[in-house]
């Protein structure tokens, strides 16, 4: 095990977060039960704003960015782990409250940790993140509350070339239902019928701000872009049905009525991915396992050397990344 490993850390700099590429040893580490090796990381909007210094993500100082991580466990002081153990680490405050992924070894808290399917290596694993998590979390929502049915009436997806988008995308397909993609950029159209999508809808379409009540069109959705958006998507859709909100790509505010879920009975359903239940945890990434095509897969994601990582934050930033950054972090 090395004695000494980089890692990228945000201090604090005459008042303002600054991220910087650091040298750390374990004796840096926190005290938490499990010691990982980490292989992957990923980034995120939220990385980006952290890594950037253009967002005040980390709410403790000095602190190692990254909200996610995929490696092998080398030591471990609970019984629920074992050196050799395979597992990823989404949320749990990761790069906010606590030292995140962007380091060649972490230690974390045992109930931070997920098996890692043996569908997976580290790098799709990544590919996925938490972005594809979410997205696994919104369809078993979704499913769970029983609107949407294999070959009935169509499913949105918002922010469909993004992160969660291309995820949600690719696992409403696999299981038989009509995705609608949404997307301001028609040069992704090819890539996102690649994943399932079987129509399209600009974006602008759903910025304008329309009547309380629409005509119904989607039986559920998944959207990660919130505000207008999420309200003209909760109008649409049909008596009964539900969307899946994760996300404020657009906006957190919902300028929306309530006539849609009084005279429809329609839901908004909160996906929560970063504190989210084990037994949630672990059925969404068995759902990955089961339905997200591995060759798909693989178009999703880009894998980048840690060097690259400040370039790469403004790139998400300024929205020129398509699908998902993996973060080798051992290069």
């Amino acid at each position: 095990m090395a004695e000494n490993f980089t890692a990228f850390v945000i201090e604090d700099v005459d008042g303002k977060p600054k991220g910087g590429f650091t040298t750390l040893t374990l004796a840096d580490l926190p005290d938490n039960d499990v010691l990982v090796e980490v292989a992957c990381s990923t980034l995120n909007y939220k990385d980006g704003l952290a890594v950037s210094g253009k967002g005040r993500i980390a709410r403790k100082l000095p602190m190692v960015a990254g909200i996610d991580l995929a490696g092998t466990v080398v030591e471990s002081r609970s019984p629920a782990w074992k050196p050799g153990d395979k597992v990823v680490a989404n949320g749990w405050g990761l790069s906010e409250t606590q030292w995140g992924g962007y380091t060649r070894f972490q230690r974390l808290k045992a109930e931070w940790l997920t098996r890692l399917p043996d569908a997976f290596s580290f790098e799709e694993a990544m590919g996925i993140g938490t972005a594809g998590y979410t997205a696994a979390l919104c369809v078993d929502a979704l499913e769970r509350w029983g609107a949407v049915q294999p070959g009935g009436k169509e499913v949105l997806v918002t922010g469909a070339a993004g992160g969660v988008g291309s995820v949600a995308v690719a696992l409403l397909a696999k299981r038989g239902y009509p995705v609608v993609a949404s997307t301001g950029r028609p040069e992704t159209h090819d890539y996102l019928r690649s994943l399932g999508a079987s129509g399209f809808i600009d974006r602008a379409a759903l910025l304008d701000k329309g009547a309380p009540l629409q005509k119904e069109r989607w039986a559920g959705g998944v959207d990660s872009v919130g505000g207008q958006t999420l309200v003209n998507a909760l109008s649409q859709t049909v008596w009964g049905g539900a969307i899946a909100a994760c996300g404020l790509a657009g906006s957190s505010d919902l300028p929306g009525s309530v006539l849609p879920h009084i005279l429809r009975n329609v839901a908004l359903l909160g996906v929560d991915s970063v504190m989210a239940p084990q037994d949630r945890r672990d059925a969404a990434w068995a759902r990955l396992a089961r339905d997200l095509d591995r060759n798909a897969l693989k178009t999703m994601y880009e894998v980048q050397p840690f060097d690259a990582l400040p370039e790469l934050a403004t790139r998400i930033l300024a929205g020129k990344i398509r699908g998902r950054v993996v973060v080798d972090v051992t290069r």
